[in-house]
C-alpha cells in the first residue's frame, strides 16, 4: 500500500468534517463515496481521490490548521452536530468554518465546552483512560449535609456501576464544587438523585487546565497560546498532529 494513502475516517477528521467515529457511521450508512463508488470501513484514500460526503465533494488536499474554541454554553442549547435538531450548539455559534463539540454538556446545564475543527483531537481528549479533570459548580434544592459531601466523593452506584472517587467541596448552603475524571450520562444529576437531592443549576467551569473564568454566557474565545501548548503536552501529540496556536 502506498505511503501516501490515508484511512478514510482519518482523512475526513483531519479536514474537520467529523470525528473518526462519526466518519465510520457515515460510511456504514452509505453516505460517503470514493471515486464514485460507495466507501467501505477500512477504505484508504490518496490526495488524488475524489471523496464525497452526502454527494458533496470534499475539497482541498491539505487540512485546515486545527484550532480550539472555549464556549460558555447557555441552558437550552444542545451539544450535537445533527442538522435535523434545533437549538444546536453549531447553529448558535454560527462559526464561519466547520467545527464540532468535544464531548457533551446536557441541555439543562451551562458552562464550558470545547469545540474544534480537528477530528483527531476529539478522540484523544475523550479517551476515558486519560482521566482528564472536569470541574463543576452545582446548586441543589435543599441544604447540603456533610454526610452528602462525603458519600458523593466516595463513589455512587448509578447506571450499573459505581462512580470513581472524586473531589467534592461544599461552598454554600445549597452549592458544592465537584471534580470528575469520568463522564457518565447525566452523572452529577444521577449522583445527587441517589441521595435525594435535585440539581437546580449545573455549571461546568473547567476542563483540564482550561477555565471558564469570566467568559460571558453565549460567548466563545480561541484558546490562548499557553493553553494550546499545555494541551499538546497533556495529549502527547506527535509533531505531525500538533495543534497550532493562534
Amino acid at each position: 500500500m502506498s505511503q501516501e494513502t490515508t484511512r478514510l475516517n482519518k482523512y475526513l477528521s483531519q479536514r474537520g468534517l467529523c470525528s473518526r467515529r462519526e466518519a465510520d457511521r457515515l460510511i456504514e450508512e452509505g453516505r460517503i463515496s470514493v471515486n464514485g463508488k460507495k466507501a467501505e470501513l477500512g477504505t484508504h484514500v490518496s490526495p488524488t481521490d475524489e471523496v464525497r460526503v452526502n454527494g458533496k465533494i470534499v475539497s482541498g488536499t491539505s487540512k485546515e490548521e486545527p484550532f480550539y474554541l472555549a464556549f460558555n454554553k447557555p441552558v437550552g442549547i444542545i451539544c450535537t452536530t445533527d442538522k435535523n435538531s434545533t437549538d444546536t450548539i453549531i447553529d448558535y455559534i454560527d462559526y464561519p468554518t466547520r467545527i464540532f463539540p468535544i464531548g457533551r454538556l446536557d441541555v439543562a446545564s451551562q458552562g464550558l465546552i470545547l469545540l474544534t475543527n480537528d477530528g483527531d483531537s476529539v478522540n484523544k481528549i475523550l479517551r476515558a483512560e486519560h482521566n482528564h479533570e472536569k470541574e463543576y459548580i452545582v446548586t441543589v434544592h435543599k441544604p447540603i449535609s456533610g454526610d452528602f459531601i462525603r458519600k458523593m466523593s466516595e463513589g455512587v452506584p448509578i447506571l450499573d456501576t459505581i462512580t470513581k472517587k472524586c473531589s467534592v467541596k461544599k461552598i454554600g448552603q445549597y452549592q458544592f464544587v465537584i471534580i470528575l475524571t469520568q463522564g457518565l450520562n447525566r452523572q452529577i444529576r444521577r449522583m445527587c438523585e441517589y441521595f435525594g437531592y435535585a440539581v437546580t443549576k449545573l455549571k461546568r467551569v473547567r476542563i483540564m487546565h482550561i477555565a471558564l473564568d469570566n467568559l460571558p454566557v453565549g460567548q466563545y474565545r480561541k484558546l490562548s497560546k499557553k493553553e494550546v501548548l499545555e494541551l499538546n503536552q497533556l495529549l502527547n501529540y506527535s509533531k505531525s498532529t500538533t495543534v497550532q496556536h493562534p
